[in-house]
């Protein structure tokens, strides 16, 4: 019998500390999904957004073309873009200093006032955007390698099983708000050891037996695989790193992604955009729907008790079955490896 792998120290659940570094070596520096295409689909478009703790605010250009920028006023701070909309420039609330749709300075009241005030020199600060279908992504580092890259083979993937993104039409956004560390969330999504146990609904259509249930791994993408039951179609989730999360549930055309945000060490907020076929019936996405609610529902009672658990300060850490949760143990080692600052992998432990 091969043993089981320890799971990273529980600390790592709670401790503040450890949160920072995440947000210093893993969000600010990934490509998280922000939204979807559909509200950006006239010049002067925009929408705020967050890319772990960095606020962003995502805009479709003079010319049709994705910008974002850190959605932060060059004079004293503020956030500039507080939610959707339409105009022809940014414009800070505080002040009214206004920028173009290119990010660059066009007024600052009083500014004449002020010999030498380099107005060229305050534009505001870009961030990477790309998009993949519908879906778009933001980047805080500029220097990062592009989307494209970090997607590595998941559209291939994707469209292997009968995925085609160019045909989804968005449909509605569902907020969700966990008492959870987000890492215990997205163990959570890696393995279906649980289905069974937990989730009734979802088990009666797709078939969880291990045989049947493909588990993949790639360099920051871990999948899963499996067929309805009665011959109900194929069913794909994967995990893009840090926290893109896509799902294809057996029957009509359907996608649902979205990005997880750490909120605290022990909480965290997300979102599920959810995507259908055109012509897909009414029926048929209600259906869809309220069984991801159900599966929603039941999770959040399993991961709010798991932070319970590890947050007793009694144990250092848990235990991984290799077979079953062999996702969640790839996921451990990336983020051991982004952490690591000498000596923070060791902390993970072996045996």
């Amino acid at each position: 019998m091969t043993a089981a792998a320890r799971t990273l120290p529980w600390s790592w659940y709670s401790d503040p500390e450890i949160l920072r570094l995440e947000q210093e070596r893993i969000f600010r520096r990934a490509w998280q999904y922000v939204g979807h295409t559909g509200e950006l689909e006239r010049p002067g478009d925009r929408f705020p957004a967050w890319a772990g703790d960095v606020p962003v605010a995502v805009v479709r250009g003079r010319a049709g073309e994705l910008r974002a920028f850190l959605n932060v006023c060059r004079h004293r701070g503020s956030i500039l873009v507080a939610g959707p909309g339409r105009r022809e420039s940014i414009q800070c609330p505080y002040h009214a200093w206004t920028y173009g749709l290119d990010g660059s300075l066009l007024a600052a009241p009083r500014s004449e006032r002020e010999p030498g005030l380099d107005l060229e020199g305050l534009a505001l600060r870009p961030v990477q955007v790309g998009a993949w279908g519908p879906f778009v992504f933001v980047n805080p580092e500029l220097d990062a390698p592009p989307l494209e890259d970090a997607l590595g083979e998941l559209p291939a993937l994707a469209t292997a099983h009968g995925l085609d993104v160019d045909a989804l039409r968005f449909r509605e956004r569902r907020h969700s708000s966990l008492a959870a560390n987000w890492k215990l969330a997205l163990e959570n999504y890696l393995e279906c050891y649980h289905c069974p146990v937990a989730h009734r609904g979802f088990s009666a259509l797709v078939n969880v037996d291990p045989e049947d249930y493909g588990l993949e791994e790639r360099p920051g993408l871990w999948s899963q695989f499996g067929r309805g039951r009665d011959g109900a179609g194929a069913c794909q989730f994967h995990l893009l790193w840090p926290t893109f999360r896509l799902n294809v549930f057996p029957g009509s055309t359907n996608a649902s992604v979205g990005p997880l945000r750490p909120d605290g060490p022990g909480r965290c907020t997300g979102f599920l955009d959810y995507f259908f076929g055109e012509g897909v019936e009414e029926e048929a996405a209600g259906e869809l729907l309220a069984l991801d609610d159900e599966i929603g529902r039941e999770d959040r009672a399993l991961v709010e008790a798991a932070q319970l658990g590890v947050d007793s300060g009694l144990l250092e850490h848990g235990h991984l079955l290799p077979a079953s949760e062999r996702l969640i143990a790839g996921f451990q080692e990336h983020l051991s490896l982004a952490l690591d600052r000498g000596g923070l992998r060791e902390a993970k432990g072996g045996g």
